[in-house]
């Protein structure tokens, strides 16, 4: 029941209020007027004044407030909720299912998205419904379980950085099953292709019931570039109402420091859902633009990752013969300008003052000899990456390069003259190119029919021909060919870069072929058929807060996915790199227009911005007792017993006490009841030394954990000098982590995510000394990496953590010597990827001393997946709880997990005493040297 902004959640306790007026009128008659009666010896104190008197009623004032008071506790008891939520049209006692659009277009206002399905879940739990959560991002079948299940993974529920497509959108509804169930859908306000017909499945499965974000979508379309301008475009989804934005231009500064480089302020004018700005910026700095962002707008969509796009190459052409005045069309480099003009910066001069401003390509169009000091700079800066792109002509078909031996310059060696039509090694017609294999930088090219080659250099069969062939003529003779050199390569075209030997510098492959050789910059997104048989491998991606992340083990993408699929699982928003070039892949494309949703009038739809529900009982009641602790106070004052004597004093105060101590707040008691359990906390963990294991919300691996840390207690206690205490279990978000010198924290796909204050503290924790041990504990099943669900858990949850460096861990590591002389490190499974801090790049090996000094104090991560404390974990009797290996085998494997367990303990306590000089000997003669 529900009057205005209040409801009430036992309404039927609000008609004890009718016995209201019943009460006033009990009150009234107790007590009884006294009977008056007439004394004549009265008359003796007529005129007489008495200091006290006493009333012989109850004042309207106090029976008013002692009404008060029972009308507080009644309307308390009945729970009142100010703001209650609205009726839910899918309340009923079925399971329900929560749908999540999922994607960047909801990551805005995410943790509201978060806070709405914690409080939906926690109606469906208090009307004894199952619950499942279904993100159409990533549809899976749906799980009915208890609500608080879920409610315990909510922190892992993260926007992913695409859309749900038509095609996971069908996923989704062939997902759903069979049996009957309502449905709440957390729309992020958007239209989607194909919502109609899961919307229809939903249906006809039971009420579906709609909740929409609020702030609206707002996106950032992948810059242009033209000019020498930077043209930068921003999307929205609601237009009402002018809107201003700032865009900013993040890269990296000469030293290497990620900044924000330049800035652009947009404005949106009412009723329009775009706005466009310009960027002029010098080609250095647009070179070290790594992307831009819509500043406070957290989402893939908002990020707009830049590639080679952006920067326009430099490009020298050197030609091996003058210009011939009035012959344009016959210059050895009329046609590379043409086509590199649009796209590259050309630089003109002589090689020796080209090469020291670093060219990215450097052309040499037949260009047959060179100096000594020339070969050997153009050598060095090709070994340092660079392109050397050479074409053939007559000066080199007719010169000695490369003929008995290979020159360095050369991918081949040539054969005297050449081959034309009609010559000594003649053709009877010219040839057409054949088609280019897979492993050509130009496969998937289309081959225009008009390309004909009249004229080549041949080259000279040899075993290394054959791989070093990228481009070949219908008769199998080479047309391209390539040879790598250090970190650069030189790329030989067998024809000349002009139209007398071929029509290939007339026809549009010519351009693609420099595009694929990355010798021109791509000035705008390519074709599906242009990137046609290439593979491309992620070098960052977006998640789906617009945070870049490593892509790690992330598989490379098709050429043409890459440019036409539509974003998903498996084609993330990033960075991809080619052979000899980048692609971004951004969130938002150049066609995706925000289009708000439109619900069918039959579906209810509530917004997200209402205020919470605030229940007001306990105010109530706290109310009621200030007004009975009044009435006790009014009545002794109405009695005279807070005057007189002593004894009426005392009582007073007494009861005046008694009244204050039932108006104490209650939040003063828990306070101190809370400062008390902090206390209690903080003399347990740091009276001995405690080891410590973070609880994961998962009752049977946290009691596994903490039988894991009693274990290893109880081997240190009876091996060592270290006698540590009973093992604490620690709550990340309400614990103080410094009080353990190492927590180990296992690791399942379902624990929740630690707040950004609980992060705030492990960050703290690590850079203090601490150490954390990451158990996966799935190395029977998957090695360290995002193989397994534990592993990708992992990744998310260290992913905010200041971890440094990792490596796998070193033969002469102090964790393999601290205590016992150790190789292997296992627990219930048997793996030697367990990683640790890595060694500085400096750290090498003494003359005369047997180990490095691979770090000047304890890592402060370690991080493996073979269930150290399920090998470790004791019962209160000292017995093994769980199997480990079998037979003997078995347990010696046991027995090496203590011994790993207590060169843990003593790494961290004494970090890298055992490195110094004092120990060497002593270690040498236990090892046998």
């Amino acid at each position: 029941m529900t009057f205005g902004p209040i409801g009430f959640a036992a309404p039927w306790l609000l008609a004890a209020l009718v016995a209201l007026p019943i009460l006033w009128l009990i009150l009234r008659a107790i007590p009884p007027a006294p009977i008056r009666r007439r004394f004549p010896g009265v008359a003796l104190l007529l005129g007489l004044t008495d200091d006290h008197t006493v009333t012989d009623r109850t004042p309207w004032w106090l029976l008013l407030l002692r009404m008060l008071a029972v009308a507080a506790v009644i309307v308390g008891l009945a729970g009142p909720i100010l703001n209650p939520e609205p009726e839910d049209p899918t309340a009923g006692d079925g399971p329900v299912l929560f749908v999540l659009d999922g994607g960047w277009t909801g990551a805005q206002d995410w943790t509201a998205r978060a806070d709405m399905l914690d409080r939906l879940l926690a109606e469906a739990g208090r009307a004894g419904r199952t619950a499942a959560v279904l993100r159409l991002t990533t549809p899976e079948e749906p799980v009915f379980q208890a609500p608080d299940q879920w409610q315990a993974r909510i922190a892992g529920l993260t926007p992913q950085p695409w859309e749900p497509s038509e095609d996971l959108i069908a996923q989704a509804a062939a997902a759903l099953g069979d049996g009957p169930f309502d449905t709440v859908w957390l729309s992020d306000g958007l239209a989607l292709t194909g919502r109609d017909g899961l919307l229809s499945a939903l249906e006809a499965r039971g009420a579906v019931r709609v909740i929409e974000g609020g702030r609206g979508a707002m996106a950032l379309l992948p810059a242009t570039f033209e000019g020498g301008i930077v043209t930068l475009t921003a999307r929205r989804a609601v237009t009402t109402g002018p809107r201003d934005i700032t865009i900013a231009a993040h890269g990296l500064d000469p030293a290497g420091v990620a900044r924000i480089l330049a800035r652009l302020n947009l404005s949106f004018a009412p009723g329009e859902a775009e706005a466009t700005g310009e960027l002029s910026l010098p080609a250095e700095l647009r070179g070290r633009i790594t992307r831009f962002e819509i500043e406070g707008a957290r989402s893939a969509g908002a990020v707009a990752l830049s590639d080679d796009s952006l920067r326009r190459r430099e490009v020298a052409l050197i030609a091996g013969r003058d210009d011939r005045e009035g012959l344009e069309l016959l210059e050895p480099l009329h046609y590379l300008r043409q086509a590199l003009e649009p796209s590259a910066d050309l630089l003109d001069g002589a090689l020796t003052d080209i090469l020291p401003a670093n060219p990215d390509v450097v052309v040499l169009a037949d260009v047959a000899t060179l100096s000594g000091a020339e070969q050997a700079d153009l050598l060095d800066w090709v070994d340092g990456g660079g392109l050397l792109l050479r074409f053939a002509g007559p000066r080199l078909a007719a010169s000695d390069v490369s003929r008995s031996e290979e020159a360095p310059l050369m991918p081949v060696r040539l054969r005297a003259g050449g081959r034309t039509v009609g010559g000594a090694m003649s053709w009877g017609e010219p040839k057409s190119l054949a088609p280019f294999a897979e492993d050509s930088p130009f496969y998937g090219l289309d081959i225009p029919g008009d390309v004909r080659v009249s004229a080549q250099v041949m080259a000279q069969p040899d075993p290394t021909l054959a791989e070093r062939v990228i481009a070949q003529l219908s008769d199998g003779t080479p047309l391209v060919t390539r040879k790598r050199i250090g970190q650069g390569q030189v790329v030989l075209v067998h024809v000349t870069a002009n139209a007398e030997w071929s029509t290939l510098p007339l026809s549009g492959l010519f351009v693609q072929m420099l595009e694929r050789l990355a010798v021109s910059s791509a000035t705008g997104q390519p074709e599906a058929g242009d990137l046609e048989g290439t593979t491309w491998q992620p070098r960052a991606v977006l998640d789906g807060f617009g945070r870049i992340d490593e892509a790690q083990t992330l598989p490379g993408v098709d050429g043409a996915d890459l440019v036409a699929a539509p974003l998903g699982p498996n084609l993330r928003p990033g960075v991809y790199e080619g052979e000899d070039r980048r692609i971004a892949r951004n969130a938002m494309s150049a066609d995706r227009v925000l289009v708000p949703a439109a619900w069918p009038a039959r579906i209810p739809v509530e917004g997200m911005d209402r205020p919470p529900e605030q229940p007001l009982g306990g105010w109530l009641l706290a109310l009621a007792l200030i007004l009975l602790a009044a009435d006790v106070i009014a009545t002794l004052a109405l009695s005279g017993r807070l005057r007189g004597g002593g004894g009426g004093i005392a009582k007073g105060t007494g009861a005046a006490l008694v009244a204050l101590s039932l108006m104490l707040p209650a939040g003063q008691a828990r306070a101190q009841d809370a400062a008390q359990v902090d206390e209690d906390f903080a003399i347990a963990a740091t009276a001995e030394m405690v080891l410590a294991h973070v609880l994961t919300g998962n009752s049977q691996l946290d009691e596994m954990a903490e039988a894991g840390m009693r274990g290893l207690s109880d081997v240190l206690f009876f091996r060592t000098s270290v006698e540590p205490a009973n093992p604490i279990g620690v709550n990340l978000e309400t614990d103080e982590l410094s009080l353990f010198p190492m927590l180990y924290w296992p690791i399942t796909p379902d624990q929740p995510m630690p707040s950004a204050e609980a992060y705030a503290k492990l960050n703290r924790y690590l850079r203090s000394g601490g150490m954390i041990l990451f158990d996966t504990r799935d190395a029977d099943v998957a090695g360290f990496g995002a193989a397994s669900p534990n592993g990708r858990k992992l990744q998310e949850l260290a992913r905010p953590l200041d971890i440094p460096p990792l490596e796998p861990v070193p033969s002469d590591h102090v964790l393999t010597r601290t205590f016992y002389l150790l190789q292997d490190f296992p627990g219930r499974h048997v793996s030697r990827d367990v990683w640790v801090e890595a060694a500085p790049a400096d750290a090498e090996q003494i003359e005369g001393m047997p180990f490095r000094n691979l770090n000047d104090g304890v890592t402060p991560v370690v991080i493996g997946g073979n269930d150290w404390a399920a090998a470790w974990a004791m019962d209160d009797r000292g017995n093994p709880l769980y199997p480990v290996g079998r037979g003997f085998s078995g347990e010696r494997q046991r027995e090496l997990a203590y011994r790993f367990g207590v060169n843990l303990v003593m790494h961290v306590l004494t970090g890298n005493y055992k490195s110094d000089q004092v120990h060497v000997p002593a270690l040498l003669d236990r090892l046998g040297q």
